[in-house]
């Protein structure tokens, strides 16, 4: 697995068009509810001591801005929230704040869509925050603009729009979902499959760009891709994957929310396929393990943190939740508030002077090799390198991982 990330990703991510950020913009609008079952069978660990340093932040407070998806009709993910918080109060209390000041969250929950995430922007111009997390959104196009055009830095885990990935004071912490499926085609042909059956939950254009850019993901990688679009919300998948699996395939990809993936596999059981799969992170959500039980097991997962290992990392997060926001789902994506959390703050760690927008953005500019949050042996340097053509993306890696009980295990990184 050492070479899954080798230089055939490298060719097929320089191939990649914008025109990818579709399917990740609906893949996030679809995935984003997820399970709030209880959380505790995660990883026993616990961090040491000396994670927990007695550095408490002093003086005048910075005021970090967090819009987050919540009490909208269709997406609602307060845990994100929690989870941002989470990661301040830690910073506050064992980090030295930001800069030495203890940081002070201005938090704004919106509907996930465009007027009410564009009033959440327009309120962290006006209150002056120094800089703007944004755990999860599909409506970055409405933010980006007005908060990086006050001066302001705008951080989120992993940008859906164009604006995110390729706007100045914009930073996306890794490269998402265009970074998975470059993973999976290099994987697949890694591995020796010749055909992959990707089982898409058919939302907005996920399909259509899905289709148009599978030579710069599977046929760059000499692997035929096979798409079966799966409506939102459908109970029984059977039709869909008895077509999916016909004319010798020899993998499987699911792609959507957990929903998705439960009745995929659940077809997939009933029918008695025993095709390889490859899945993305809301696959793993409990309410999933809970539906299809041991059959996820030898999966592999393509992943945007470790939240399950005994990685220092992984344990980190956990001991974290556990002490500022034990209330809360730490599965699903409710590791992006950490991560974009306290991403900022370990990327701010060596600013010059006082904690302002200014100074944040500069000190975000010239970190290098940032440990990112929940995702151990992965870095982040937001120079604008990292991935041609999009140069608000910070890290080009991810991670893999083998699904067994029900949990990622052994997770590998590369690029």
């Amino acid at each position: 697995m050492s070479q899954m990330f080798g230089s055939t990703r490298r060719e097929s991510v320089k191939r990649m068009r914008l025109g990818l950020l579709l399917v990740t913009s609906a893949l996030v609008m679809g995935t984003a509810c997820g399970s709030t079952d209880d959380s505790a069978d995660a990883g026993s660990a616990e961090a040491p001591s000396s994670a927990f340093p007695d550095n408490p932040a002093t003086g005048t407070p910075v005021r970090i801005g967090v819009i987050n998806p919540e009490g909208g009709p269709a997406i609602s993910m307060p845990d994100n929230r929690r989870a941002a918080e989470a990661a301040a109060e830690y910073a506050n209390a064992h980090l030295g704040g930001i800069g030495g000041h203890p940081i002070e969250l201005e938090i704004c929950a919106a509907k996930e869509d465009p007027a009410s995430n564009q009033d959440c922007a327009n309120q962290m111009v006006e209150k002056g925050v120094a800089a703007v997390v944004v755990p999860s959104s599909g409506h970055g196009a409405a933010m980006v603009p007005i908060i990086t055009g006050a001066g302001i830095p705008y951080m989120t885990p992993s940008g859906t729009t164009p604006a995110e990935l390729t706007s100045p004071s914009a930073y996306a912490l890794n490269s998402g979902f265009p970074g998975s499926l470059a993973a999976m085609a290099n994987y697949a042909a890694e591995q020796g499959y010749q055909k992959v059956a990707a089982f898409v939950i058919d939302t907005g254009a996920v399909i259509a760009s899905t289709q148009a850019l599978g030579d710069s993901t599977f046929g760059a990688a000499g692997v035929e891709l096979k798409i079966a679009p799966v409506t939102p919300g459908t109970p029984d998948a059977t039709p869909q994957v008895s077509a999916g699996l016909a004319d010798g395939v020899d993998v499987v990809a699911v792609i959507g929310d957990a929903t998705m993936c439960t009745s995929v596999l659940r077809s997939m059981m009933t029918l008695g396929a025993d095709q390889a799969k490859m899945i993305i992170q809301p696959c793993l959500d409990p309410s999933v393990i809970d539906a299809v039980g041991d059959s996820l097991d030898g999966a592999t997962a393509f992943l945007g943190a470790d939240i399950d290992s005994d990685e220092p990392e992984a344990v980190l997060y956990r001991s974290v939740m556990e002490r500022y926001a034990p209330d809360a789902d730490i599965n699903g994506f409710t590791f992006t508030g950490y991560q974009a959390m306290l991403g900022l703050i370990r990327a701010a760690e060596n600013l010059e002077g006082e904690p302002t927008a200014a100074t944040i953005d500069d000190a975000i500019k010239s970190a290098v090799d940032v440990p990112m949050p929940a995702a151990d042996g992965i870095t982040f340097t937001c120079d604008g390198t990292a991935m041609p053509g999009m140069p608000a993306v910070c890290a080009n890696q991810g991670i893999i991982a083998i699904v067994e009980g029900g949990k990622a295990t052994d997770p590998k990184v590369g690029q």
